[in-house]
């Protein structure tokens, strides 16, 4: 179960990172609202839009034991950015402004100056397990294969906001077009399967999403029993190659019945590895991660995030 905890006294600092690239509202009135909010109650703040400059003051005042909250202010991948620039027990508090915000969303957070205020006032706590792939900490999920091609085109044409699906329209019809479909090799580690069809030590796939949390993007709920304090992946697997068994995939994850088509495979495990004979590319938390090969790996408790109580 996650693990909740309250602040210690005297730490009357929060630092709010605004980023202006996150969503496509202004969001200068909404962070106007939230500093009134919190300096009504006597809490010091600051904002910034210098994620360098954000990240070491946060790191030096939690030290200290000054830091009531660093304020995330922007999407799923601001928060991303931070947990990857702040030392373990920063306590993060979302303000969301993005697309999709699907870690404020999965977190009961809504975009309500007043009541991101009375959250971080209240300072209750929740700690949860993470992922890292390579160097790199993610929150949510990971996928390789098609999705995380599309991620890509997605982020090598972007000049300004995402608004929605239309920033995708374009890199999705270029992947489906070009994308190759090169097979995945996966090997699992404290793996424990789900289904009655027991995965070996490894195994070609041509998708591969890896959970942390039950969120993706574009309304699909692929897992809904993840669990972010349990030291487990839930791994989804599929073993079928083209565009229209990825069709048939994401209209079976939209209706709820996708764990019923045959190649599908969901388990668990708290460490895998992803190789490939031809260039791959994997996504973090809809951000473009690299190309295969990566290890993803369970970091126990290392995320600490503000949330209503």
């Amino acid at each position: 179960m996650p693990r909740a905890s309250w602040p210690e006294p005297g730490r009357d600092r929060v630092l709010i990172l605004v980023n202006p690239r996150a969503g496509a509202q202004p969001v200068g009135p909404w962070i106007r609202q939230l500093n009134e909010v919190l300096t009504s109650r006597g809490f010091r703040t600051e904002t910034r839009h210098d994620l360098a400059q954000v990240s070491q003051r946060a790191n030096r005042w939690h030290e200290a034991g000054e830091l009531r909250a660093l304020v995330a202010a922007g999407g799923d991948g601001t928060a991303a950015e931070l947990v990857n620039r702040t030392a373990p027990g920063v306590p993060l508090a979302i303000f969301p402004t993005g697309t999709e915000n699907l870690l404020a969303r999965h977190l009961g957070i809504r975009r309500d100056p007043q009541a991101v205020g009375q959250m971080i006032a209240a300072g209750r706590r929740l700690h949860l397990d993470a992922g890292r792939a390579g160097a790199r900490i993610f929150l949510l999920m990971a996928s390789a294969g098609f999705d995380a091609d599309v991620v890509h085109r997605v982020h090598a044409a972007r000049r300004g906001h995402i608004q929605g699906w239309r920033t995708y329209l374009g890199p999705l019809l270029q992947s489906i077009r070009s994308y190759p479909f090169p097979e995945i090799r996966i090997g699992c580690r404290d793996g424990r399967p789900e289904t009655t069809e027991i995965p070996g030590p490894a195994e070609n796939v041509y998708w591969f999403f890896c959970f942390n949390l039950p969120c993706y993007g574009g309304g699909f709920q692929v897992v809904d029993q993840a669990d972010g304090a349990d030291g487990q992946f839930d791994l989804c697997t599929y073993s079928r190659s083209g565009v229209w068994p990825g069709l048939r995939l994401a209209a079976a994850a939209r209706l709820g019945c996708h764990r019923r088509l045959a190649g599908y495979r969901q388990y668990r495990a708290s460490r895998v590895r992803l190789e490939s004979g031809r260039p791959v590319p994997y996504q973090l938390d809809g951000d473009p991660g690299g190309h295969l090969p990566v290890e993803l790996e369970v970091v126990p408790q290392r995320l600490c995030f503000l949330v209503p109580s």
